[in-house]
C-alpha cells in the first residue's frame, strides 16, 4: 500500500479523498492555486504546495507542475478526483512514465472512453444499445444539419471531448440549428480544448441512469448497482439518487451486464460510470463512460457500504476488489443534494461571494467523505464520527467553511448533501429536514429551490425524466409572497435587542446613550421599514414598534401582537425564540449591513432594512446599459455600434464558470456603444453596451 499521495484537484473531493487516506494510514499532499490559499482541502492534507495563479489552465491543469511537486514530495501515487485532469489520457500516461501511480484507469482506456464518438463505435461492437445519431468524425455544419434533419427534430448536440453538461444543446427546429452549433463548440473549445460534435436524437421524457463499475487488474469487474441522475438544470444534476425508483431485478441485471461490457472493452481499470439515456418503457441506450469517480458517488455508497475512494487506492496499489458481484447487495436508499451557489430565479446564474455565515444541518453523522453504511455492516471508517441515532443519516461533503469564498474561477458548488432512509419515503423526509436546517449567507445559493423540488408531486412521487424541472416550472419558481408578520417580528426583535447591548458600558454612565426604550411619561414607538429582497421594487412595510416593560407591542397594518423575546435557543447567538401573542415563533436572525437573513420554519427570508440614519441606496444604475450579471470574458460581440436590433436579439456572449451567457436585447432599438471586444475580462454589474431604446 502506499505510504504518501498527491491529490491533483481541489475543493470536497480533495477533501474526501484525504480523509479515506488518512483512515488508511497514507500521508496526502494538496495542490493549490493562489486563490485557494486559505482553501479547506490545504489544511486537511499533510502538506501543500502552491502550483500556479487563480485561472486553472496555469495551475491545476498543469500536468508537468503536478507531477513534478509529487515527485519532489516523494508521493507514490497521484489521486486524480473528478475535473480538471481527472480525464486526461496523456497525464495519466505522463504519471506512469514519471515511476508514479495514476490512481485511475489505464491512459488507453481514457483515450478510448475520451471521444463520446470513439466511444459509441466501441459499444456497437460490444453490443451495448446506442441512441440513433451521428457520431463520426466530419464536423461540416452543413453535413452535421443534414444529418439532423434525417434523424428529426428534437436533436441533441453534445461535445464529443465533453462532460458535465458543458457543451450541450437541445434544438428543436432546423433553422436554429446553425446557431447552436456554433454555440456549442464554442463552449466545448473553452471547457475541453476539443470543439468536435455529436448529433443524436433527442429523446422525449427520457431517464439519466447511470452504473457505477469497478474493476481490478486481475480481471475482476463488478457493478455496484445504479444511480437516478433524471433532475437536471442545463444538462446538471441537481438530485442524485440510489438505488432507481421503479427499477426492476431484470433491467438492472441487464443495465449491470451492459456497463460491465463497456468497462471490458476497453481494458478497465478502477472506479469508472456507464452512463445510459432510458425511455420510460424501460429502454435504455448507452451515452457515455466517465472514466473518474462520479460527484454522486456518495450514494452508492451510502446504499452499498463501501468507500470506493478506498477501493480506488487499494485497486491502483495492486489489490484485487474487496467484493465480488455476489457479495453486493442494496440496503435502503440514499438521496443527493447538490447546494449550489446560484440563482435559481434567474436562470440558475452562479454566484460569487463570501460565505459570511454559515450552519449546516445538526445530527450530521459523516464529514468530508465518511461513506454511509447500512446497520447491519461495519464501519470501514471507525473513528470519524459515526453515530446511527434516530436522529438520522446525514452526511456531507464540502470543500468549504464559514469565512471562505466562492470565486468566479472554479465551479460554484458549495457542498452535497446526502442522507439515508429504510426506504425512499424515510430518505425524501431526511433530506427536506436537513436542507431545513442548512443556512448560508453571504451569497445566492439554490437551497430553497431545492426544498420545493425535494416536496414537489413529481418528484415525490418518482415520475422522473430529465426534464421535470423545466415541465413543472410554474410549480418549482413560484411568485415570492411578502414577509409574514412573524418573519418581521424577528428581524425587528433582533435589531433592537441588539440595540439594548450595543451600548452597554456607555449607557452605565450616560442616560443619553440608553437604548432601552425608556420613557418618563410617555412610550418609545418607532416605525421600522423592512422591504422583502425576493420581491424587486415592492415598497419596504412599516412595522411599528411599542416599547414596553417586558418586550414590545408591534403592528402591521390593522394587526397588532405583543412581542416577548423568549431567550435564545443552543449555543448560537442569533437564535431566537418570541412569544408572539398566543404563539412560540423560533428562527435565526442574521445581519449583513443593512439586510437582516431570517431563518425560521424551514425557510430563509432576506430582508432589506430601511435604515432612516444611513445615506439614501445608492443611484439606479443607467437602465440604457446592458451589464454582465457576473464576472467573465466576454466571448463573442454579435453587434456593431448604431446597428437596430430587436427584442430578444442576442447582443453580446459571456463565459462565466466555463458557462454561456448570452446579453440580449431588453426590446427594438439601437446599439449606441459596444463597450468590450471579444477576449476582455469584465467585471460583475459593468456596463457592456449602451442601448437607445426605440
Amino acid at each position: 500500500m502506499f505510504t504518501k499521495i498527491l491529490i491533483a484537484n481541489r475543493g470536497e473531493i480533495a477533501c474526501r479523498v484525504a480523509a479515506t487516506a488518512r483512515k488508511m494510514g497514507i500521508k496526502t499532499v494538496a495542490v493549490y492555486s493562489e486563490a485557494d490559499a486559505n482553501a479547506k482541502h490545504v489544511a486537511v492534507c499533510d502538506e501543500a504546495v502552491l502550483i500556479g495563479p487563480a485561472a486553472a489552465k496555469e495551475s491545476y491543469l498543469c500536468a508537468d507542475k503536478i507531477i513534478a511537486v509529487a515527485l519532489a514530495t516523494g508521493a507514490q501515487a497521484i489521486h486524480p478526483g473528478y475535473g480538471f485532469l481527472s480525464e486526461n489520457s496523456d497525464f495519466a500516461d505522463a504519471c506512469v512514465a514519471a515511476g508514479l501511480v495514476f490512481i485511475g484507469p489505464p491512459g488507453s482506456s481514457i483515450r478510448a472512453m475520451g471521444s463520446k464518438s470513439a466511444a459509441k463505435a466501441l459499444m456497437e461492437k460490444a453490443d451495448v444499445p446506442l441512441v440513433p445519431g451521428y457520431h463520426g468524425d466530419n464536423q461540416d455544419a452543413d453535413f452535421l444539419q443534414t444529418e439532423a434533419d434525417k434523424m428529426g427534430y428534437p436533436v441533441l448536440l453534445k461535445a464529443s471531448a465533453g462532460g458535465g453538461g458543458k457543451g450541450m444543446r437541445v434544438i428543436e427546429k432546423s433553422v436554429d440549428f446553425k446557431a447552436a452549433l456554433a454555440s456549442c463548440k464554442r463552449e466545448a473549445i473553452s471547457s475541453f480544448g476539443d470543439d468536435r460534435v455529436l448529433a443524436e436524437k433527442y429523446l422525449q421524457r427520457p431517464r439519466h441512469i447511470e452504473i457505477q463499475v469497478f474493476a481490478d487488474t486481475f480481471g475482476n469487474c463488478v457493478y455496484l448497482f445504479e444511480r437516478d441522475c433524471s433532475v437536471q438544470r442545463r444538462h446538471q444534476k441537481v438530485l442524485e439518487e440510489a438505488p432507481a425508483p421503479g427499477m426492476t431485478l431484470e433491467r438492472r441485471a441487464a443495465m449491470g451486464k451492459a456497463a460491465v461490457a463497456a468497462a471490458r472493452a476497453v481494458g478497465y481499470v478502477g472506479a469508472g460510470t456507464v452512463e445510459f439515456i432510458a425511455n420510460q418503457d424501460g429502454s435504455f441506450y448507452f451515452m457515455e463512460m466517465n472514466t473518474r469517480l462520479q460527484v454522486e458517488h456518495p450514494v452508492t455508497e451510502m446504499i452499498t457500504g463501501t468507500d470506493l475512494v478506498e477501493w480506488q487506492l487499494r485497486v491502483a496499489a495492486g489489490e484485487p476488489l474487496p467484493l465480488q458481484q455476489s457479495e453486493l447487495k442494496i440496503h435502503g436508499h440514499a438521496i443527493e443534494a447538490r447546494i449550489y451557489a446560484e440563482n435559481p430565479e434567474k436562470g440558475f446564474l452562479p454566484a460569487i461571494g463570501t460565505l459570511k455565515y454559515l450552519r449546516t444541518p445538526s445530527a450530521v453523522t459523516f464529514e468530508c467523505g465518511a461513506a454511509g453504511l447500512p446497520p447491519s455492516r461495519p464501519s470501514p471508517l471507525q473513528g470519524e464520527g459515526e453515530n446511527r441515532a434516530a436522529s438520522g443519516y446525514i452526511r456531507i461533503d464540502s470543500g468549504v467553511r464559514g469565512g471562505d469564498t466562492i470565486s468566479p474561477f472554479y465551479d460554484p458548488m458549495i457542498a452535497k448533501l446526502i442522507v439515508w432512509g429504510e426506504d425512499r419515503n424515510e430518505a425524501l423526509a431526511r433530506m427536506a429536514q436537513a436542507l431545513s436546517e442548512y443556512q448560508i449567507v453571504g451569497l445566492a445559493t439554490n437551497i430553497a429551490f431545492l426544498q420545493r423540488l425535494i416536496g414537489s408531486q413529481p418528484f415525490a412521487g418518482a415520475d422522473l425524466d430529465t426534464g421535470l424541472i423545466e415541465r413543472n416550472g410554474d410549480a418549482l419558481f413560484p411568485p415570492a409572497q411578502p414577509a409574514s408578520l412573524s418573519v418581521l417580528a424577528l428581524a425587528a426583535v433582533a435589531l433592537v435587542s441588539s440595540e439594548k447591548t450595543s451600548e452597554k458600558s456607555a449607557a452605565a454612565n450616560d442616560p443619553f446613550a440608553d437604548t432601552s426604550g425608556w420613557r418618563m411619561n410617555s412610550v418609545l414607538q418607532r416605525t421600522l421599514h423592512f422591504a422583502d429582497a425576493a420581491l424587486e421594487g415592492a415598497p419596504a412595510q412599516p412595522l411599528t414598534v411599542a416599547y414596553q416593560a417586558d418586550g414590545w407591542d408591534l403592528r402591521l397594518g390593522a394587526e397588532s401582537v405583543p412581542a416577548i423575546l423568549s431567550g435564545h435557543d443552543g449555543q448560537d447567538a442569533h437564535d431566537l425564540t418570541l412569544t408572539l401573542g398566543q404563539r412560540t415563533v423560533r428562527g435565526s436572525v442574521v445581519r449583513d449591513a443593512d439586510v437582516f437573513h431570517v431563518f425560521s420554519g424551514g425557510s430563509h427570508t432576506a430582508l432589506n432594512y430601511n435604515d432612516p440614519l444611513a445615506h439614501a441606496g445608492e443611484a439606479e444604475a443607467d437602465g440604457g446599459r446592458l451589464t454582465a450579471p457576473m464576472p467573465g470574458k466576454v466571448v463573442a460581440v454579435l453587434v456593431e455600434t448604431g446597428q437596430q436590433v430587436r427584442k430578444g436579439e442576442a447582443l453580446v456572449i459571456m463565459e462565466a464558470m466555463k458557462m454561456e451567457h448570452t446579453i440580449a436585447a431588453p426590446g427594438d432599438g439601437m446599439v449606441e456603444e459596444v463597450l468590450y471586444a471579444v477576449g476582455d475580462q469584465v467585471a460583475d454589474g459593468a456596463p457592456l453596451l449602451a442601448f437607445k431604446a426605440a
